[in-house]
Order: structure tokens, then C-alpha cells, then sequence
């Protein structure tokens, strides 16, 4: 059975209409998260924590836990898959939250197996202060031959 032509360019009005209303949608939706952002992370308090690999063959990264000031902020349990993005030179964003100004400790609690297939657990802090504006903090696992003993190091990102 045919669709009268009336039928037909109202079903197709409609249709643009509701595409474009989806459009609408996801560009409100990407505004808001924006704004959640600048909300809940204001630049000016802004602290963040990134993970990388600097021996991509000596770690088989199991779990990170992170503390700031001594209360946990982090944990993860890694997957084979995120093993190996970081392994390949990925960088994780391990955590993202607000500080006011001045001194604070960081402490990472890592476990992993190193090369030489020993289970290992480090245990490192890293006092560094707030100052106004972003701070970004890298924090470097490596392991190298022929010990494969787990050093953490850590830069901020100017």
C-alpha cells in the first residue's frame, strides 16, 4: 500500500526534526561535562597524577594504590590490555582532584612481577607543593637488568 505524499514529507519533516534534536542533545550533553569539569576541577586548585613506563620489558604491573596526604585517592587493578598500552608508551591518568596551595605528600603503593618473575611490592612518597595554577605530576616506573628492582621517580610537568 502507498503513502500518500502528505504522509511522506511530514514522515521525512519529522525525521530532520528528531536528527536534529539528537544533534542538539549531544552538544548539551559535551557543554554540561564542560562545565561539570571546571566546576568540580577548578584549573586553579587542579592537581592530576600520570603513570608511564620507562623500562616497558622489566614490569608486569599488577595493582597502584595512591595517597595523597596520606588518604587513598586511587586504586587500580591493571588488565592485559592496559599492560600493554603502557607498555606500547601510554600514559594513564591515575588520578585528577583539587588542592588548595602548599606542601603535600604523595604515596604510591605498587605491586607487580618483575622480568626475572619475582613478585614485588614498592612502597615510595614524593613530597612536592601546590603551587597556583595546574599541577601535573609524572610518576616513572623502571626496572632494569639484571636485578629488575622496581624504582619509582617522579616529575611535574611545567
Amino acid at each position: 500500500m502507498a503513502v500518500p505524499f502528505g504522509q511522506a514529507a511530514f514522515a521525512d519533516t519529522l525525521d530532520s526534526e528528531i536528527d536534529r534534536l539528537k544533534a542538539d542533545v549531544a552538544d548539551l550533553s559535551q557543554t554540561l561535562y564542560e562545565l561539570e569539569e571546571e566546576v568540580l576541577y577548578p584549573a586553579n586548585t587542579q592537581v592530576a597524577v600520570f603513570l608511564t613506563l620507562k623500562d616497558r620489558e622489566g614490569l608486569e604491573l599488577d595493582t597502584v594504590e595512591l595517597y595523597l596526604n596520606g588518604t587513598p585517592v586511587a586504586s587500580h587493578l591493571y588488565t592485559e590490555r592496559e599492560r600493554g598500552s603502557l607498555k606500547q608508551g601510554g600514559v594513564q591518568r591515575l588520578y585528577i582532584g583539587n588542592l588548595p596551595h602548599g606542601a603535600h605528600q604523595l604515596k604510591a603503593v605498587l605491586t607487580a612481577r618483575s622480568a626475572n618473575e619475582r613478585f614485588v611490592r614498592r612502597e615510595v612518597t614524593h613530597d612536592f607543593r601546590k603551587r597556583p595554577g595546574e599541577s601535573r605530576l609524572q610518576m616513572t616506573l623502571d626496572a632494569r637488568a639484571p636485578d629488575f628492582e622496581p624504582v619509582v621517580s617522579f616529575q611535574e610537568w611545567k
